[in-house]
């Protein structure tokens, strides 16, 4: 039976935290901000944690191999 390989994709967008969170950078921080208010860019900023039913599936996505 082969082993189960790292998804790329995940491991570029979400770490683990100690207590088995995953966080993500926010999404609509890349460009096109000159429409967003100050408000909703300052909202944006830093990182977020993932709604705990989505959990299960990235730490099997990342297979162990969180940064």
């Amino acid at each position: 039976m082969p082993k189960q390989k790292t998804h790329k994709g995940t491991k570029k967008r979400f770490r683990l935290t100690a207590n088995g969170k995953a966080k993500h950078r926010s999404a609509g921080t890349s460009h096109l901000q000159s429409r967003m208010t100050q408000k909703r860019k300052r909202n944006l900023r830093g990182t977020t944690t993932v709604d705990k039913t989505e959990v299960p599936r990235i730490v099997a996505a990342l297979n162990g191999n969180s940064y």
